[in-house]
């Protein structure tokens, strides 16, 4: 089996298939990038500690195009992989390939974690608790009460939202670039919000309102930061007060927002944090077992060090 030197796999090497033992993946385009085949090989050797069967299972990374997303799940399933994440841009796509969801995955619209059934893939999502756990473990303060300034409407601003929604926050403004992604964010959590009693508003980058709520907890779901000459998409000082700052970009390091954050003076995270605790989340769907985030986290940290 060929592999380039990043460790990503293609469909190429799915057709010929020959690994022993379970086998989990993340499936993305692009996905040289992910750190989760090193977090979670460190979550399965804590794992198999206690437990020796967990020593054979591995976890892989495949280069998947859109296009080829409703082949490659199927491919997948004969070839039993046991469990599958999905990043960009396949969260929202997946939602109609899989056999089944869970509740809060089909309130979000957004799947980022399948499990094997005998027939095919359910689908779950992790993203929503991840970002609640490692917004408040970062800033040492619940998200009930607080408003929220999140920014995007993609597969991850989806979950988030939705999170946020049910952890009771105090009100949540989203912001995105394009209108049409906005308004079907907004529709879809709109019964979410009334549910809740929960303030929901939108708008736009280029036409940020003048009200934003004062001392936010202000969530970067956009993906600007991946690129080094990427602008911040809101402009922090137009926030009031002190916001907490966090952005789900965590490679490079300083993305725009937390660099803007940092010269402000506020608290601010990357997204390391959430990525180990949704893959926690995420571990324990596939095993059945409690997964410790913190090894995971130390993993990522580790790996990102050694790049």
């Amino acid at each position: 089996m060929t592999v380039c030197a990043s460790g990503v796999l293609t469909l190429a090497n799915l057709e010929r298939w020959e690994a022993p033992g379970p086998s989990l993946a993340v499936l993305g385009h692009p996905i040289g990038h992910s750190l989760s085949p090193a977090m979670h090989h460190a979550a399965l050797a804590r794992l198999a500690e206690h437990e020796p069967e967990y020593r054979s299972w591995r976890y892989h990374k495949f280069d998947v195009p859109p296009e080829e997303l409703g082949r490659a799940l199927p491919m997948l399933h004969e070839k039993g992989f046991v469990g599958l994440n999905l990043t960009i841009p396949h969260k929202v796509l997946a939602v109609g390939l899989v056999e089944r969801i869970e509740p809060f995955a089909a309130e979000a619209g957004a799947v980022n974690t399948l499990r094997r059934t005998a027939t095919g893939y359910e689908g779950f999502n992790t993203d929503g608790y991840g970002i609640v756990q490692a917004v408040e473990a970062a800033f040492a303060q619940p998200v009930r009460g607080r408003p929220v300034v999140l920014l995007g409407a993609g597969g991850a601003a989806r979950a988030a939202a939705a999170a946020f929604l049910r952890a009771g926050c105090g009100g949540l403004h989203i912001g995105n670039r394009s209108a049409g992604s906005l308004e079907e964010l907004l529709a879809r959590m709109r019964p979410v919000a009334a549910e809740t009693g929960t303030d929901l508003r939108g708008f736009l980058f280029a036409q940020p309102p003048d009200d934003l709520p004062a001392d936010a907890l202000v969530v970067n779901a956009t993906s600007a930061g991946l690129r080094p000459d990427d602008p911040a998409p809101l402009d922090l000082v137009r926030l009031a007060g002190r916001p907490d700052v966090y952005d789900m970009i965590y490679n490079p390091a300083l993305p725009p927002v937390l660099r803007e954050a940092r010269a402000l003076g506020l608290r601010a995270a990357g997204g390391l944090s959430m990525l180990a605790h949704q893959g926690a989340r995420a571990l324990e769907r596939w095993t059945g077992r409690p997964v410790d985030a913190a090894v995971m986290l130390r993993a990522c940290e580790e790996a990102l060090a050694s790049r």
